[in-house]
């Protein structure tokens, strides 16, 4: 929801789509923020199948000229086969020309495990880390990127929409030496 909110400060259209159709209350959660933001949400019944929702949600977008599709999928241990064989599905199906890993700055060496399986079974093109406000070595940024070899492109720091910054390494490095 902060990123379709920055797309739309940009000028970019936006759906949003609810891949994580397993999880109790994720349509209702996501419908929340499509309501407040003013978005159309693409979503099936819970349980259905998060690649035909996210399938969906292209088509949707390519009918109405929308720039940019939003698909949030379920989190994911990358100890769970089932759930990251999903992932290369939906990589392979739906075959989107950006996909970002979104992680908490607070999960450690977990984050960094999800990210290295994450980005094997779908490539990353670069990370958004939320939490960073109770992260305050930056350890998760520095450790992410290097594992993955891919950049940090936005950090989260709170609840309100507005608060998603582009990353700039130059305050990064700043806000971690002082």
């Amino acid at each position: 929801a902060k990123f379709a909110h920055f797309l739309d400060s940009m000028g970019y259209s936006t759906v949003l789509a609810n891949g994580d159709t397993y999880r109790a209350g994720a349509n209702e959660q996501l419908n929340v923020h499509s309501e407040a933001l003013g978005k159309k949400l693409i979503t099936h019944q819970q349980g259905g199948d998060p690649t035909a929702v996210l399938y969906d949600a292209v088509e949707y977008a390519k009918a109405h000229g929308i720039d940019v599709v939003l698909c949030d999928t379920a989190g994911r241990l990358h100890t769970n086969k089932d759930l990251m064989s999903q992932l290369e599905k939906i990589n392979r199906v739906v075959s989107p020309d950006l996909t970002i890993f979104v992680d908490e700055a607070i999960a450690g060496q977990d984050a960094i495990n999800r990210a290295r399986d994450f980005n094997e079974m779908a490539p990353i093109n670069g990370v958004i880390l939320t939490k960073t406000d109770a992260d305050t070595s930056g350890g998760a940024a520095i450790s992410i990127a290097h594992a993955i070899k891919k950049p940090i492109l936005f950090l989260g720091s709170g609840q309100e929409y507005d608060d998603l910054e582009p990353f700039d390494s130059i305050t990064f490095v700043d806000n971690l030496l002082n």
